[in-house]
């Protein structure tokens, strides 16, 4: 049953992960139109567990994207400088969108083997249990 259960961890820690990637990517689409927001990305770093244990993954620390904003003109805003641009935000809807989806079917297929791992273990012990 060890098996079975670093299994289920293993693609645990996959949903977690890409759940949370998910978040940040939708923060990012929502803020697209805030003035001065930062794209935030996260990284997945790999948990090394002790022996008999799987390898796990996890979210790194959440960073900004340090390129800068879009330049937008337009005199009558708020923020506008002496010259009439303002700084917009750093996301592109286009990487977003496709982080987004990518993000998206790397959950479905963890979920998918989370399914299948606890599927082969409930049949594993209906057998035993016979």
């Amino acid at each position: 049953m060890n098996e079975f259960s670093n299994a289920i961890k293993v693609t645990a820690s996959g949903l977690h992960a890409q759940a949370t990637r998910l978040r940040h990517l939708s923060e990012n689409i929502a803020n697209a139109d805030t003035p001065g927001y930062q794209r935030k990305t996260v990284a997945f770093e790999a948990v090394r567990a002790s022996a008999g244990e799987p390898t796990t993954v996890s979210t790194g620390p959440v960073l900004l994207d340090p390129t800068d904003g879009e330049r937008i003109f337009e005199p009558g805003h708020p923020l506008a400088d002496e010259s009439g641009f303002y700084e917009g935000s750093n996301v592109n809807l286009l990487i977003e969108m496709a982080d987004s989806r990518e993000a998206q079917r790397t959950y479905e297929a963890n979920l998918k083997m989370f399914e299948q791992t606890k599927e082969m273990s409930r049949g594993l012990y209906d057998l035993l249990r016979r």
